[in-house]
């Protein structure tokens, strides 16, 4: 077997096709998965419930984190979706089993997201309500 190394470094315009490629697997995710909008309305409702309370910049790395892993958690169980009923079209157990436990793999990531909400947003409610 040959050793592809050293690589080529990939080109500007190959690197424009990619992200390019990338925004439009994220417009596909929005446009064809209500979830995924509601996972982002959210998210836009948890950036400004932060900015309006002031938090810190770790709590800011940590809602970062969570929005993104929810996001992302979202695009694979939508990517595994599409490419299930592309290979097979017809009800089969498997295929099901599998879209089961990519949803449940969204679930767990969201509940994680909701527990450093709590973490991170309840201390300052109570802080805003006992000042």
């Amino acid at each position: 077997m040959k050793n592809s190394f050293p690589r080529k470094p990939m080109s500007i315009s190959r690197s424009a096709r990619s992200f390019g490629n990338a925004l439009r697997g994220i417009r596909t995710v929005l446009a064809t998965q209500a979830n995924a909008l509601l996972h982002l309305a959210i998210a836009v409702g948890v950036v400004a419930l932060g900015l309006f309370l002031g938090i810190s910049l770790m709590e800011w790395a940590l809602v970062a984190i969570c929005i993104c892993s929810v996001l992302a958690a979202e695009a694979f169980n939508t990517a595994l979706e599409f490419l299930a009923d592309g290979l097979e079209p017809d009800h089969n157990p498997l295929v099901g089993r599998s879209k089961d436990i990519a949803a449940g793999a969204v679930l767990l990531t969201s509940i994680g997201a909701v527990v450093v909400g709590m973490l991170v947003f309840i201390p300052h409610v109570l802080a805003l309500i006992s000042d």
